[in-house]
């Protein structure tokens, strides 16, 4: 791994692990913790704008790993899914601007009872949205998540389907992000991840508490859970990822702490349990 000075600079801030702070908030935390890599949430940056945000981070010194969200494809009207597409057309743009070339994809739910047409949403959305992001150098990062979140966030539930999805395109079109909260239980995981050499976009880190007692806000720190991140992380890597890691946590604990605490706090947890 080289030494904790230089596996830091891999480390990202998924925004959303400080969600009780703004972006001008966050931006300060990341810079006096010398995080050098920040991922960023669409709803923290219309807060204050395009314009203010890029301005915020550049100054900063910072580089954006990645934007989050794009997807949400399934609805139950062609109305409704122009207007999801054109919202992700519109994601294509911030990340671009912002000087990001992955939008993450967090494909949508099956809120209606037929599955099966859910994921084919998904299917025409990807396609649909693909020549857009590749006009503006942005790479669709597919995201599965535990099949616990089907139902409200994603019917792409595991890194297969996400593979199948994205090996229609080419690597330099649509990957994959491996997020090991939503993946880690999948026992076809490492033959999926040997599978998507050079289309791994992104890797996410958090832990899997037990119980899960909130669906949202379960995730724990690394190091206070059962995931066996550093494997995962190492198979990763032989895979060809060497980008940033994202530290993405969806905690009430951490949303109640100071910035500088949690910044400080998952610095400790990264190196001594990714």
């Amino acid at each position: 791994m080289g030494s904790n000075t230089e596996f830091l600079k891999r480390m990202s801030l998924n925004q959303i692990t400080t969600e009780q702070l703004n972006l001008e908030e966050a931006v300060q935390a990341c810079t006096k913790a010398e995080v050098p890599w920040i991922s960023l949430w669409r709803h923290k940056i219309e807060e204050i704008g395009l314009k203010q945000s890029k301005k915020l981070v550049k100054d900063a010194g910072l580089q954006v790993s990645s934007l989050c969200r794009g997807g949400m494809f399934p609805a139950a009207t062609k109305t409704l899914r122009k207007k999801s597409l054109d919202e992700n057309r519109r994601a294509v743009e911030e990340a671009a601007e912002l000087g990001t070339d992955v939008l993450v994809l967090v494909c949508g739910s099956s809120s209606e009872h037929d599955i099966e047409a859910c994921r084919g949403w998904v299917n025409e959305g990807i396609e649909e949205l693909v020549p857009f992001a590749a006009s503006h150098g942005v790479k669709l990062g597919i995201e599965p998540l535990h099949p616990m979140y089907a139902a409200d966030r994603s019917v792409v539930v595991t890194l297969g389907e996400a593979m199948s999805l994205a090996e229609k395109y080419a690597p330099d079109q649509v990957g994959v992000v491996v997020d090991v909260f939503h993946v880690w239980w999948d026992s076809e995981l490492y033959q999926q991840i040997e599978r998507a050499e050079g289309r791994i976009l992104g890797f996410h880190v958090s832990d899997w508490n037990v119980p899960i007692t909130d669906t949202f806000k379960a995730r724990k720190l690394m190091g206070d859970g059962v995931i066996d991140i550093p494997r995962i992380r190492a198979a990763v890597e032989k895979a060809g990822y060497q980008g940033p890691i994202e530290v993405e946590i969806m905690n009430e604990d951490l949303w109640n702490m100071a910035g500088d605490e949690v910044l400080a706090t998952i610095k400790d947890r990264f190196v001594h349990y990714v």
